[in-house]
Formats: structure tokens, sequence, C-alpha cells
């Protein structure tokens, strides 16, 4: 048994107390069931893999009231009975740490903080330790708690690195920015129209957006060329426009959010050649972007 000294101790029953309705939002209590040493590995490995995506870290960012660094100053493992819902080869901990920097948000944070987090076990089973290691976290403030934060994700802290702030400070610029794209939803409408050389055709792909603000794709063929393609984040349709960099918002509202197939209903090309064009133009497209990659399982609450 890990002997925790008496303050920590009545600390983490008062506040993991508050916070575990946070973290087991829209779950139904239950027992924790022991992980197999199959299992213990399997979550080991996966979350070491080799660290989050660019995608990883638009899912986290997106939306959350707080990015900040902190140092962990202490931490201690629930029991099973405290820890509802907890994934096979994972242990929760309820941790104290220090506020080093606030990489994002408007939300006052205290110098002190606490909060709980669903970590892998290694591949011996082992739960750990954190102490003295530097932290990204992706929280919200707890109401009424100012010491308190609730992890957007049970998962959502980062072993902090200088590599991995340096990444994560753009993706969090691009999200702040007031002209960022919006959110695509879906394919709206696909149209595929021949032009009067053999072999040349235009296809116009018209995209649902959460917000319902315009974006379109343009692929076009000529006779003896590659396809060229772009995208149009305005009302404006352009032959001109050129496709996202791998690795930016534009992208990623596109790779990550598109359907890996022309939904049938979305194509509005009448004859049969058209429809196929439509259909063979949008399964290039995503090839161009490639796959959505993305390293650990998001869990958001």
């Amino acid at each position: 048994m890990t002997f925790l000294p008496s303050a920590f101790r009545h600390a983490m029953l008062a506040s993991s107390c508050a916070m575990l309705g946070a973290v087991a939002v829209s779950a139904q209590p239950a027992m924790a069931q022991p992980a197999t040493a199959q299992q213990r590995t399997v979550a080991a490995d996966t979350a070491v893999a080799s660290g989050p995506t660019y995608a990883d870290l638009v899912d986290l960012a997106e939306g959350t009231p707080l990015v900040l660094k902190a140092r962990v100053k202490d931490q201690a493992v629930l029991k099973p009975e405290r820890a509802p819902n907890l994934a096979p080869g994972f242990a929760r901990l309820y941790v104290e740490a220090q506020t080093q920097a606030l990489l994002a948000g408007n939300v006052p944070v205290g110098e002190s903080l606490r909060y709980l987090v669903d970590v892998p076990l290694d591949a011996k089973g082992k739960v750990p330790k954190f102490k003295k290691q530097d932290v990204l976290l992706f929280a919200r403030p707890v109401p009424g708690r100012p010491n308190e934060l609730q992890l957007v994700d049970p998962r959502a802290q980062l072993a902090w690195t200088p590599d991995l702030e340096s990444r994560l400070r753009p993706v969090l610029e691009q999200l702040a920015t007031a002209d960022r794209p919006p959110q695509v939803t879906g394919v709206r409408d696909a149209l595929s129209i021949a032009g009067t050389l053999v072999g040349e055709s235009e296809t116009q792909l018209f995209l649902d957006t959460e917000n319902d603000g315009p974006v379109s794709i343009t692929v076009v063929r000529r006779p003896g060329m590659e396809p060229r393609w772009g995208v149009s984040w305005t009302e404006i349709v352009d032959q001109a426009a050129r496709p996202p960099r791998a690795g930016t918002l534009e992208w990623y509202r596109l790779a990550c959010a598109l359907p890996r197939a022309l939904p049938a209903d979305a194509n509005l090309s009448r004859d049969a050649q058209s429809r196929a064009r439509a259909t063979e133009d949008y399964a290039w497209v995503i090839s161009r972007l490639g796959p959505c990659e993305r390293r650990r399982d998001s869990n958001r609450s």
C-alpha cells in the first residue's frame, strides 16, 4: 500500500468525490475489470507509440477552454470502486500539479491544480510515475473550484516535450483565428460535367459545414495532363484554387471529416458516365488528402 501524507490523502478524497462525476459524465457506474497481461501491453504500446499526430492535437484542442503546461507534484491511484468505467489496462489517478504556463484560454487558473486522469499501465502492469514531470493538459474549469480541472477527455494529459509544444502552438494559433476554416460535416452535392474535348471534364463538390459556411472542391481534367484540384473556402468556385497543405487546419477539415466514398445521394450527375466520373474524382481527392492518422483513443466528454 502506498503511504500518502495526511493532507494529500484528505484532499484527494474530497476532490476526487467532486470530480468523479465529471470524469464519468454520461457513464453508468461499473466495477473495473482486472486487465490481462495482453491488454496491459496493448494499452501501453498504443499510448507510447510515437506521440500524438496533428489530428490528435486538433481533436484535443478544438473547443477546449484551457490548454496549459503543468508540473506534477504528486499522484495517487484511485481504487477500482472509485474509478467507474475505467478501460482495461488503465489506472485512474488523482493528480496534484503546479501551473507552469497557460498556452490557450482566458479562464483564470490557480497556481496549484488538482484533476483526475486515466493512464495506461506499463508492460509489467505497473502505474507510471509522473511526479516532477511536465505535462500538457486539455481541460475545462470546475465551477466553484478554482484549483480543480476536468480534463476534456479522461486521457487528455500528454507528456510535455519541447517538440510537442512547438507542434501544438501553431494548432492553437490556427484555431484562435477568426477566419479559421469551418468544420466540414459531409458532402452536399457533387456534379461532373464533360468538356468539349475527349478526356476533358470538371467536377465540383459542394460540402456541408457546421455553420453553413461555403466550401467547395474542384477537380479539373485536361487531355494528356494530370488531374488538378483545389478547395475554395469562399462562395467563389475557383478553378485556380489549390489543395490544402498537409498538417494544416484546412487539410484536417477535409481529411478527417469527409467520408471515404462519395455518398450516392449527393451525386447529382444524371448520366452513368458522369456519375462514375464524379465518384472517381472524389476518390482521387481522398487519395490526395491521405489518411487522417490518429494514435490516441478519443473519449471526449
